[in-house]
């Protein structure tokens, strides 16, 4: 017996010794990040603790709200696992109201959006353009009618009016990764401009193309600039005030033909309907309709309600594990903005942002974290005014690690400098926070925030990096 106790003891106290030099470790790298020239005036939290019992390994200003970035993506993504499901499905209904008789439809063909991300996407084969507008127009043959009083009415009243969380700035809305989530989203609310620059230094740049085309009277001005070779892309999109024409400024490299750059659609419901109205007169279908009364401007409406309307078309997204996927992959603001909207519409019948916010802090309150630490505005991080604390990261990675949806959403997190981990970016904000095993079989969970750094991210990426290698 004494022989096998003292082993016991000895494996005990190695243990713990080396659990003391990882922190110890961590302690050293940090304490130089933090001297370093670009933390100068910066503010910096890390927290760190062992996966498997709790254990805090390493805090460091762990319940300051720091600016997240997109690593808020994961306080969003976890929550919708629990509040919606993993097999969750947004719908898109199609339907009619009034009475057919003969060939002819006495009344309005209308959609009823949920405010589905993927509505349109090219990340699916089943949510691609063609696919949607296939299985639309095929329905609407089915109806067997002529003539119809009104085509597509959008019915969005179960959402409030803005697509644009507060605090998201011009220079970030007008561009793709600024598209705000409406009731109706097509085509992650985005579209494409062709660029072609000059071959010196401050030459004017042009727009040559717009794809897919915008609908109605959407003028669009460039003052952008040619910049030196290898310069990258420097072009921002501005959407208009008023009735003004949008513009674009800042730069891209000289000698480019075809640079493309990616804006947000202004309205994105509409261009849905317009591509829809299109796709019909092409076809030939548009022949089926009283073209007359395609226009939406003075008609009065009965509300849409399950006794006064027929629903002959249901478009369904994939399932919610699949969207978390391209969410934290490809960091879709657009999606996290959408789900914030569909946790209020499905708790309280109406899809806003604020009460999706209020319905997060709620959710996780109730699970022990003080709503402070969740100082939120939308669900993407795109805001600055977003504050969330590492502590309140962490704890909700390790509450994700004990669910049996844990491994989708593990597999939606890209990979960092061999570590598991969602990053997040914005103006002199860096983060990362995720899960790692280290060689000796040690598993953490962490969240590493650096706010108001100076100079350029990339080195100060590897800094981080540097202070996080102590954990393999």
């Amino acid at each position: 017996m004494k022989k096998l106790f003292f082993p016991l003891i000895l494996l005990v106290f190695i243990t713990e010794l080396a659990g003391q030099t990882t922190a110890q470790q961590l302690q050293k790298a940090y304490s130089l990040f933090e001297k370093d020239e670009q933390l100068k005036h910066a503010i910096s939290s890390l927290y760190v603790i062992d996966a498997k019992t709790g254990e805090v390994v390493f805090d460091k200003n762990s319940q300051l709200g720091l600016a997240p970035a997109s690593t808020q993506k994961i306080i969003t993504s976890v929550t919708a696992f629990e509040l919606l499901g993993k097999e969750y499905r947004y719908q898109t209904k199609f339907g009619y109201q009034g009475k057919i008789s003969g060939k002819r439809l006495y009344g309005r063909i209308f959609i009823l959006p949920g405010a589905d991300p993927t509505l349109g996407t090219w990340r699916y084969e089943s949510t691609r353009e063609s696919k949607v507008l296939a299985g639309l127009l095929g329905s609407i043959k089915k109806l067997n009618i002529d003539t119809a009083d009104y085509l597509l009415y959008i019915d969005d009243s179960r959402f409030a009016d803005s697509r644009i969380p507060d605090g998201w700035i011009w220079q970030d809305i007008g561009n793709y990764y600024g598209a705000g989530a409406g009731a109706l989203n097509w085509r992650e609310n985005q579209y494409d401009l062709v660029l072609s620059s000059g071959s010196r230094i401050g030459d004017p740049v042009e727009i040559k193309l717009i794809k897919p085309y915008i609908y109605g009277d959407h003028e669009m001005i460039s003052e952008l600039k040619s910049a030196s070779k290898g310069s990258g892309d420097n072009a921002y999109i501005y959407l208009p005030l008023g009735h003004q024409p949008s513009v674009v400024r800042g730069t891209i490299p000289v000698n480019e033909n075809s640079f493309t750059i990616s804006g947000a659609w202004v309205d994105p419901a509409e261009e849905f309907r317009q591509r829809v109205l299109d796709t019909l007169q092409k076809t030939g279908l548009i022949a089926l309709f009283d073209v007359k009364n395609i226009n939406q401007g003075g008609q009065e409406f009965v509300p849409i309600t399950k006794d006064n309307a027929v629903l002959f078309h249901t478009v369904f997204s994939p399932t919610l594990d699949s969207l978390i996927y391209w969410f934290n992959k490809k960091s879709i603001n657009l999606y996290g903005e959408a789900l914030l909207k569909t946790f209020s519409l499905e708790q309280k019948g109406i899809g806003s942002t604020d009460s999706g916010v209020a319905i997060v802090k709620k959710f996780w309150k109730g699970k022990g974290i003080d709503e402070d630490e969740l100082n939120i505005y939308d669900g993407s991080g795109l805001s600055p005014l977003n504050r969330v604390t590492t502590h309140a990261q962490v704890e909700i990675l390790k509450y994700a690690k004990t669910k049996d949806w844990f491994p989708s959403f593990l597999q939606s997190l890209p990979e960092y400098n061999g570590m598991t981990m969602k990053s997040g970016t914005i103006s002199d904000v860096k983060g990362f926070c995720g899960y790692h095993k280290a060689k000796d079989g040690k598993e953490y969970i962490f969240s590493f925030l650096v706010n108001n750094y100076s100079g350029k991210t990339s080195p100060l990426v590897q800094k981080m990096f540097k202070v996080l290698d102590e954990l393999k």
